[in-house]
């Protein structure tokens, strides 16, 4: 398979993984009103719509985390950054996604022992297990330990170019 497939399968995977989000979004803000309306108009609180919500919120957060973030939208040190050279640049990339794939790695098994011993577990409202709900923590572990290692091999094999972010936000 060449890299033109791959990309394009990539982007459809991308758009569908950002539907996904939208999903949530729109899952979010249907309960919210839901909410809005049956508490303050009607004085019939809904207890579910808060609940759904709050685990909608939480799949969108981390869902979007693991998919749809773009690496130039990751958090960086500037400062740092802008006055290193893009070899120093990698060397960053390396070092912090090596810590981050790593600390990952050590903490996946106690997260998947932990999500799957909530299967005790349900919602109050909902009545969803647990273990389902909360399973996109293992997700967004998995993706990230994925995209970073990624990262850090495209950064040590130099096949990256690793930009410097100016203040006006453009990259070089």
């Amino acid at each position: 398979m060449n890299a033109g497939r791959l990309a394009s399968i990539g982007g459809w995977l991308r758009r569908r993984a950002e539907n996904v989000a939208v999903a949530l979004l729109a899952t979010v803000f249907v309960a919210f009103l839901l909410q809005v309306v049956f508490r303050y108009l009607l004085n019939l609180p809904l207890g579910w719509t808060l609940e759904v919500s709050t685990l909608a919120w939480m799949w969108l957060v981390l869902w979007g985390a693991a998919f749809i973030v773009r690496p130039a939208d990751d958090i960086s040190f500037d400062i740092l950054c802008n006055v290193a050279s893009p070899r120093m640049r990698r060397v960053f990339d390396i070092v912090s996604g090596t810590a981050l794939v790593l600390l990952l790695l050590v903490t996946l098994p106690a997260v998947v022992d932990y999500v799957t011993f909530m299967k005790i577990e349900r919602a109050s409202y909902i009545g969803v297990r647990l273990d389902v709900l909360f399973s996109v923590y293992v997700i967004f572990v998995a993706a990230l330990v994925v995209r970073f290692s990624i990262r850090v091999w495209r950064a040590a094999s130099g096949t990256t170019h690793v930009p410097a972010v100016e203040a006006s936000g453009q990259t070089d």
